[in-house]
C-alpha cells in the first residue's frame, strides 16, 4: 500500500471551501482505499488530509482524472498553500486489510 498525509492551509476564512471541495471530488477513486479529510483543532485554516492507495502508480494516475483536474481547479482559488506532504507505506489497521509485504 502507498500512504500519503499532507497538510495544507486555506486562504483566511476559506477552510469550509476547500473541504467541501474535497469531498465532493473523492467519491469511487480507482486504487484510493481511504481519503480522510480533517480539521486542525488548533489551526482555523489548515486542513489534514490522509491517503491509502493500493500503490503509487494508482494515485499518480488519479490525478489525471477529469474529475479531480476540476477539483483542483475549483479549489485553487480557495488555498494559500502547502505545508507538507508526507509519503508512508501502510501495513494495516481498522478498515484496511493487513499488508504483510514491504
Amino acid at each position: 500500500m502507498y500512504g500519503l498525509i499532507g497538510k495544507m492551509r486555506a486562504a483566511r476564512g476559506q477552510r469550509d471551501a476547500v473541504m467541501d471541495v474535497l469531498r465532493d471530488s473523492t467519491g469511487a477513486l480507482p486504487g484510493c482505499l481511504s481519503y480522510i479529510i480533517a480539521r486542525d483543532p488548533a489551526d482555523a485554516d489548515a486542513i489534514w488530509v490522509t491517503e491509502v492507495w493500493t500503490d503509487a502508480e494508482s494515485h499518480k494516475a488519479s490525478l489525471q482524472l477529469p474529475e479531480v483536474q476540476a477539483a483542483i481547479a475549483k479549489a485553487r482559488q480557495f488555498i494559500a498553500g502547502f505545508e507538507f506532504q508526507v509519503e508512508t507505506h501502510p501495513v494495516g489497521g481498522f478498515g484496511l486489510a493487513d499488508s504483510k509485504t514491504g
